[in-house]
């Protein structure tokens, strides 16, 4: 299957050479503020994961050069220890996805959730779940956004939440209020702070849908998640939830 999406386009570089060209860019310097950014140390969310140090833009410039690498190229690069190369496969997903008609997207989002344990620090997942696995399931079943909400890895769990920004652009907030109901309880700072930043995306769409959610959950829900869905609000609105919020534990 990872054989069955390629692109032309101006480049035609192998993998080494897009390797290659990745370590010509990066910069020790940088490799080491962004190892300590995303918490690569022993006991960290990203224990062990090797940086090279390239920008986000440094990376889309590259993978925009080898989207002819297609899924196999992808598939190679999410195996790999190094975060920007993870960085870049998905990337090149997220392109050929976008560009794709309807058989290439349902082969990449195929290949995307089958290959969700390499999508495993929270910028991978930010980047391109709400452009891929979102897109997919907005006419669909969201059954796999629930399984993945329910797993035991962190990773997957963030999928499940992120991947709902593409339906709350369209206000469509229902399935993404059942995941958020079953992981008040989640146990992971960046769980939490997915969910919030997701509610208060819900709530410039349409604010009685925050504030519903807040009503019911607020005494309920971690302290951080709380904060980010209610970070855009006026102050004295923040205050009063908080307020409420410490009432309601109480």
């Amino acid at each position: 299957m990872t054989g069955t999406v390629k692109q032309k386009g101006k480049g035609g570089g192998s993998l080494s050479e897009l390797r290659g060209e990745a370590r010509r860019m990066a910069s020790p310097a940088k490799a080491r503020i962004l190892s300590g950014f995303f918490k690569t140390g022993p006991g960290e969310y990203g224990e062990g994961d090797v940086f090279i140090g390239l920008t986000v833009p440094q990376s889309r410039q590259i993978a925009g050069k080898y989207l002819h690498l297609g899924l196999p190229g992808a598939a190679a690069l999410l195996q790999s220890a190094v975060h920007e190369e993870r960085l870049m496969a998905l990337l090149i997903l997220v392109r050929l996805y976008a560009a794709g008609g309807q058989e290439t997207r349902a082969a990449v989002y195929r290949f995307y959730m089958a290959h969700a344990g390499r999508i495993n620090n929270w910028d991978l997942v930010d980047l391109s779940a709400p452009k891929i696995a979102g897109p997919y399931l907005e006419k669909r079943s969201r059954a796999p956004l629930f399984k993945l909400a329910a797993s035991s890895d962190i990773w997957e769990r963030r999928i499940a939440v992120v991947s709902c920004h593409h339906f709350i652009r369209n206000s469509d907030f229902a399935d993404f209020l059942k995941i958020s109901r079953s992981l008040l309880g989640d146990g992971h700072d960046l769980i939490h702070k997915a969910v919030g930043w997701m509610l208060r995306e819900a709530g410039k769409r349409d604010k009685t849908v925050l504030e519903g959610f807040l009503k019911r959950h607020a005494a309920d829900m971690p302290r951080t998640m709380l904060r980010y869905a209610i970070e855009k609000m006026p102050r004295h609105e923040r205050s009063a939830w908080l307020e409420s919020s410490r009432k309601g534990r109480g």
